[in-house]
């Protein structure tokens, strides 16, 4: 199982998950997050460090030019469009860099729905819970209205996931839903606080959900 931590802030910390072989380090640039990396890193300093995990930007609603500025400066490898961005705009920034579209996702959700529209705009989706602002909540979604959604791209699973759900993780990947799951996406259940994570949880995770 693939995995991606979100809210990344400090690079010794970002060392420390490739060599714990998780895959994905996940940098938000919206500055109203308070996992906001520009108030910590500089792309020069990114780019120095040598990270051997994949860089997805996470972007809130940001023009094109702001969005491939970060790219460039930051060496990106994915960005992750967590806003309300049109297919048209997916698209777009798609052309340019492999691009993972979030949805959040709130009770009775037409999970099918929502992406129609974004199948040949992005390459992945990711699941989020709803919540009042665009950031994450801490807290689950259902997790059973993806077994009645078409989802036709592989995706990330998001929302609240915490050191104690690796049981039900592994279950759920036994599911017919779970056949285009691509990674999950853990973030504030493993800080000690905000872009500052607890690796020993953050390893034991892994350790648990990949058995």
């Amino acid at each position: 199982m693939r995995i991606k931590v979100c809210g990344m802030t400090d690079l010794q910390q970002m060392h420390q998950l490739g060599q714990m072989g998780v895959e994905f380090a996940g940098m938000i640039f919206y500055h109203k997050s308070p996992r906001f990396v520009l108030k910590h890193l500089s792309g020069e300093m990114v780019k120095r460090a040598k990270l051997k995990v994949y860089k997805v930007g996470v972007f809130v609603n940001a023009s094109y030019d702001e969005i491939l500025n970060h790219v460039e400066n930051f060496g990106l490898d994915m960005v992750q469009l967590h806003g309300d961005e049109t297919p048209r705009f997916c698209e777009q920034v798609s052309n340019y860099i492999q691009t993972i579209k979030a949805f959040r996702i709130g009770e009775d959700e037409n999970i099918s729905w929502k992406v129609k529209d974004y199948y040949d705009s992005c390459d992945m989706y990711l699941f989020d819970t709803l919540g009042a602002g665009y950031g994450g909540t801490g807290k689950k979604f259902n997790w059973e209205m993806l077994k009645e959604a078409a989802i036709n791209k592989p995706y990330f699973l998001s929302g609240g996931i915490e050191p104690g759900d690796a049981a039900a993780i592994r279950a759920f990947t036994n599911e017919e839903a779970a056949k285009n799951l691509f990674a999950l996406d853990v973030n504030s259940k493993f800080e000690v606080s905000p872009g500052v994570k607890n690796m020993g949880l953050v390893r034991s995770f892994v350790e648990e959900v990949r058995g």
